[in-house]
């Protein structure tokens, strides 16, 4: 394929991203419950959780146990201050929430955290109708006092909303050919310390 068909295909999905934009912005918001979470400060709600903006960004994680989760977060982390700037944001997984919080600090994320410790709110809002615990994200919006579901995705190996796969793409790989990992040290030939007690 060529360069100049390559910018052509390029062209044309951006003019389906927005196009699949308009559709979103025209689709018709449905009323949710008000849906209890647990923190590290103690219980809140969904609608808690809005602060004072009138939109809810949901980030919904699988948990510490899955990398492509973790590679997920840490690309949005970076975005967090530019999108709390128009509306709430919060990351919420499973897990108990001091595991969440031990979590993020190990990979200094500013997320907001809550959990929904696979409940009520993951069974009936679940990024894909009847498929659980699946990474992705929701956002709700007050309207008249009601809380209302308004859009939602899925997040998988190849999607738009993880950029390191359109990075690797450049590079001629995509996710078959790539894992993301919690860490990437390697084991030096030689340790200066001598070696003992290494773990990895």
């Amino acid at each position: 394929m060529s360069a100049m068909e390559i910018a052509a295909l390029e062209k044309q999905i951006l003019e389906l991203r927005g196009q699949l934009n308009t559709l979103r912005r025209e689709s018709e918001p449905v009323e949710v419950p008000d849906y209890e979470f647990r923190t590290c400060d103690g219980a809140t709600s969904l609608s808690e959780l809005f602060g004072d903006r009138e939109q809810l960004l949901v980030i919904h994680n699988m948990g510490q146990g899955c990398r492509y989760c973790t590679l997920w977060a840490d690309g949005f982390n970076g975005f967090v201050a530019h999108l709390e700037s128009v509306l709430a944001v919060v990351l919420v997984s499973k897990d108990p929430p001091a595991l969440q919080r031990q979590f993020a600090n190990s990979r200094g994320w500013r997320f907001r955290l809550a959990s929904h410790g696979g409940g009520a709110y993951l069974q009936e809002q679940s990024v894909i109708p009847g498929e659980g615990n699946m990474p992705g994200a929701v956002v709700y919006k007050k309207e008249n006092g009601r809380i209302c579901r308004a859009n939602a995705t899925t997040f998988g190996p190849g999607d738009l909303y993880c950029s390191m796969w359109g990075l690797l793409a450049l590079a001629g790989m995509d996710e078959s050919s790539w894992t993301p990992q919690y860490n990437y040290w390697q084991r030096p030939a030689a340790l200066d310390d001598g070696g003992a007690n290494v773990l990895g």
